[in-house]
């Protein structure tokens, strides 16, 4: 006869939307609801709050009434902030809709690990160095002779844009990591144990939330979401992934901000070409090599489990208020002395009614300590019971 085998006792990364027992399936797609659905009135307050602002504030009109002219440094400053109100509206959505603490959706101890986190910004930055003096050596593509040419914006206007960039980058980077290998992972990971089915629908919709420029750049995101989502799990959180997005986004758009209207630039990582996708790719693969070989080491590696909720156990019944003691121990000199204490006598176990009451079938000793005749068997007997 076969037995079932034991529940796991442990949840990786992706399955932490089960750590606890009043997970359900309506859950996972009514938080998507809410991350997806309330991001858009969120971000229309955000941008006719800004409108307004602009208007007040009298600045320029963009051609073709397309909007305020608010400068590249503030435009792209409204841009990674329509991103970043995501990253309030996951947290809510794992509290309220998922029933669990708003810290599982960052990792599998409730919360991010700040430690880990600075160990992969570290090798992000080691491995973004290397991949961008390589991208840098790489031939120019093919410009249009009436291109105009990249002019330097100057040290004060770039000073101001890498201090908006190093403030918001980080959360609006954090924010998408946040929705894709936090949420979406976790609410597909409800329903399937695999990790590897569970990472590819939400590197999809990463990809496509970035538009669709050239095949390569679509399947470096493809290969980016796969690959920080497997990370997430091999890792127990969020950290390793959001190091790479906040490092390959502060160096892409630091050199975007060294020329004049350089951020206003509308190509992202879809419109890779072939080489520099290639490229980029190999650094994600080496990053991830990395991050697997820092794991174990360390003086703290990162958790990689997290526990199961652990079902209460039935409260053990009070004792009756009239239950029997414990019968006297006999010694070899008959009934043994109750304990002393420093002050005296120790007194006797009370119960929730008062003094719990001498056993009524308590046999009393026999000279020599030893029990009267035929009845040698009963204390044993009591004591089996």
């Amino acid at each position: 006869m076969t037995t079932a085998s034991p529940p796991p006792s442990e949840l990786p990364y992706h399955r932490m939307a089960r750590v606890t027992d009043r997970h359900s399936w309506w859950r996972p797609p009514l938080g998507t609801l809410l991350v997806f659905g309330g991001w858009i009135p969120a971000m229309l307050v955000l941008v006719v709050g800004a409108e307004i602002a602009g208007l007040l504030a009298g600045l320029p009109q963009l051609p073709d009434d397309e909007g305020t002219d608010f400068g590249p440094v503030v435009s792209t400053a409204l841009d990674l902030l329509v991103i970043a109100i995501a990253l309030p509206l996951v947290l809510l959505a794992v509290r309220w809709v998922g029933a669990r603490p708003a810290g599982t959706v960052s990792s599998v101890t409730g919360r991010l690990r700040v430690g880990w986190l600075g160990r992969c910004l570290m090798a992000a930055a080691a491995v973004q160095a290397l991949s961008t003096t390589v991208m840098l050596l790489l031939p120019a593509g093919e410009t249009a002779e009436d291109a105009p040419a990249d002019v330097w914006v100057g040290w004060g206007p770039y000073a101001a844009s890498l201090t908006m960039l190093i403030l918001l980058v980080p959360l609006q980077a954090a924010a998408e990591e946040y929705v894709c290998r936090g949420w979406l992972f976790q609410a597909v990971g409800q329903f399937l144990r695999s990790p590897w089915l569970a990472t590819l629908p939400q590197a999809l919709v990463f990809a496509a939330l970035h538009g669709w420029g050239t095949v390569w750049g679509f399947v470096d995101l493809l290969v980016f979401g796969v690959v920080v989502g497997m990370l997430s799990v091999r890792t127990g959180g969020l950290e390793a992934a959001i190091s790479l997005h906040v490092v390959n986004n502060l160096v892409a758009f630091g050199f975007t901000a060294a020329f004049v209207d350089g951020l206003l630039s509308e190509e992202t990582a879809a419109d890779m070409p072939w080489e520099m996708a290639v490229v980029d790719i190999v650094s994600i693969l080496l990053y991830a090599a990395l991050i697997l070989w820092l794991t174990p080491r360390g003086p703290r590696p990162p958790e990689r489990l997290s526990p199961l909720p652990v079902t209460p156990a039935a409260l053990p019944t009070p004792p009756y208020p009239y239950a029997h003691a414990a019968p006297p121990a006999y010694g070899p000199y008959g009934a043994v002395p109750p304990p002393h204490g420093p002050y005296g006598a120790v007194p006797p176990p009370h119960g929730p009614y008062g003094a719990v009451p001498p056993p009524h079938s308590a046999v009393p000793p026999t000279p020599g300590g030893t029990l009267p005749a035929g009845q040698e068997g009963q204390e044993d007997a009591r004591l089996t019971r």
